[in-house]
């Protein structure tokens, strides 16, 4: 990775996260979700114990995090969400870095098949340059603009 930054990735069924784990995440999805994005909702929404949990960790500190989930949970499709890097990781291209990660461990937990996003609608050509394309109108979630997007 750029910088000599080393991030160790891990995913894990809700039942097997450590108390420390679970912590982390929901600590990095609040100061992301709800802290910097000025929005108020409900983060803990019942699907957590139904997802794999897909973290970057760079020492022991959560950097990365994405929620995965099999076909039929979320959408007719695999999807990933709650796609979140802390704010001071961004600048060396962890985004992408996580995003092909979910990619990968989606494939292996579930078998390949299609990924169905709700994306916010601004980092459209971020998702793009992953394979991901549009298939809705802009919607509002949260007073955010979104945008489900598919990757075969």
């Amino acid at each position: 990775m750029e910088n000599n930054i080393s991030i160790s990735w891990n995913t894990k069924p809700f039942s097997e996260l450590t108390i420390h784990e679970l912590y982390a995440i929901l600590q990095l999805r609040t100061a992301i979700f709800v802290v910097e994005q000025n929005c108020v909702f409900q983060d803990m929404d019942g699907k957590d114990q139904q997802a794999y949990h897909c973290m970057g960790w760079l020492d022991n500190e959560l950097v990365a995090y994405t929620r995965l989930f099999d076909k039929n949970i979320v959408y007719d499709q695999a999807s990933i969400g709650r796609v979140v890097v802390a704010q001071k990781m961004r600048k060396f291209g962890l985004g992408k870095q996580l995003m092909e990660i979910s990619i990968k461990y989606c494939d292996e937990l579930f078998g390949k098949q299609k990924i169905k996003i709700g994306a916010q609608f601004y980092l459209k050509r971020f998702y793009e340059s992953l394979g991901f394309k549009q298939i809705s109108d802009i919607y509002v979630e949260d007073d955010i603009l979104h945008i489900y997007m598919e990757r075969d």
